[in-house]
């Protein structure tokens, strides 16, 4: 069966996470979907031990950077895969597949690698404006408690 990239991108950029790229070219074999897809389910139990927690837990950021890592290599494959010659994704994803069925990439597959790629910057620099705000806060209240 042919594999798709601009399915392949899509899946990347719509389902950041989920490992529905990964799975889509390698079925459940793939690792790295594995991984991505568990990353993706800790979050979520990190948000809710961090809400429950009113933003003061460990374990709840650590199972959120995983998610984080997870989301981000979803968009930065989809880059990757994205802007990789068509030649090159046949030989590794499409072996000996006839002349006439060859990818050929178009506009699609260039505005989901956009679209990655602007999801992917704003999402990092909100974690990261997030995440050394409450280091930051937690630092304040650490030192409010020395200082009584």
């Amino acid at each position: 069966m042919k594999k798709s990239k601009l399915l392949f991108c899509a899946l990347g950029l719509l389902f950041p996470g989920s490992g529905l790229n990964c799975f889509y070219l390698q079925g459940f074999k793939s690792f790295w979907a594995w991984i991505q897809l568990f990353a993706l389910i800790g979050g979520a139990v990190g948000w809710i031990i961090l809400k429950d927690a009113h933003f003061h837990s460990a374990p709840g950021w650590v199972l959120i950077t995983f998610e984080f890592i997870a989301i981000e290599a979803s968009w930065l494959t989809t880059i990757a895969f994205g802007l990789r010659l068509d030649e090159k994704w046949d030989a590794q994803f499409n072996p000996g597949i006839e002349e006439h069925r060859r990818t050929r990439s178009g506009w699609l597959e260039i505005l989901t690698v956009i679209f990655s790629l602007v999801f992917g910057a704003g999402v990092m620099m909100t974690f990261l404006a997030v995440s050394f705000e409450q280091f930051f806060i937690s630092q304040i209240h650490e030192a409010k408690k020395l200082s009584q």
